[in-house]
């Protein structure tokens, strides 16, 4: 399912056709049941209610949790800039030769991270990840250098500064793992298919324009949702703005 979300547009379609399926068969169903009386009637109008409602609370509560994550994710970014950028001002605390290699190491880890929010494709993350983690390595490597021919309170600041840098790296991506959690899609598209099937069974025309309505809604939510949720298969995505600004300042140095 997982493909899928990644998807929105194809999330869209799929969803689309099998809700609207789910309203003709539901339809279909009440031309072949014993009609119900009445009081039957009221019973079943509560259930279709019922069922609406906690779909709508489920959708709400996903397209929450989806912007929340896309908040996170743009804050992460700011915060990873931020990181990069002051630590390449406090490397002037170690010495020169270990200072100039950390810069230039710190401009070519900033690429790496330019393309891992930029990248399309899943295929390229394996390559980008295998050259963030090389260069974190020697980052890591100069510094520790640095600090062993001087031990002061600035040269602390460049090793507290380099950590932040690589603490940063790892938090954007454990907010790009965390997604929604599969049970939670699993329920709404399942809820979503029985309430089309109720309003289908309910309905008391078979004009096809009638189960276009909700299928249509329901679908919309979903690929909203789904794009929001997904950080590179989707339409809104996290731009790297301060990355970008942070870039061309040290390389217009």
């Amino acid at each position: 399912m997982k493909p899928i979300l990644n998807f929105p547009i194809l999330l869209f379609t799929i969803s689309l056709a099998a809700l609207w399926l789910a309203a003709r068969a539901g339809w279909w169903l009440r031309r072949r049941l014993r009609p119900l009386d009445e009081a039957e009637w009221e019973d079943f109008n509560l259930i279709i209610t019922a069922t609406l409602t906690l779909l709508g609370l489920l959708i709400g509560f996903s397209f929450s949790m989806a912007v929340s994550r896309y908040d996170q994710r743009k804050n992460l970014e700011e915060e990873e800039a931020n990181a990069i950028g002051t630590e390449y001002l406090r490397v002037d605390f170690l010495p020169v030769p270990n200072a100039e290699a950390i810069r230039q190491l710190l401009l070519k880890y900033l690429d790496q991270r330019l393309l891992f929010y930029t990248a399309i494709r899943d295929s390229s993350l394996p390559q980008i990840n295998a050259e963030t983690e090389k260069l974190q390595s020697q980052l890591w490597s100069e510094v520790r250098a640095g600090a062993s021919q001087q031990s002061t309170a600035t040269v602390a600041l460049a090793i507290s500064g380099m950590n932040d840098v690589l603490n940063s790296q790892g938090y954007t991506q454990a907010a790009w793992w965390n997604r929604i959690p599969r049970a939670a899609w699993i329920l709404m598209i399942t809820i979503a298919f029985c309430s089309n099937m109720l309003v289908g069974y309910a309905s008391r025309r078979s004009g096809a324009h009638i189960f276009w309505a909700l299928p249509l809604a329901l679908s919309v939510s979903f690929l909203l949702i789904a794009d929001i949720e997904s950080p590179r298969g989707g339409m809104i995505r996290v731009r790297p703005q301060n990355l970008i600004s942070l870039s061309q300042s040290l390389k217009g140095q």
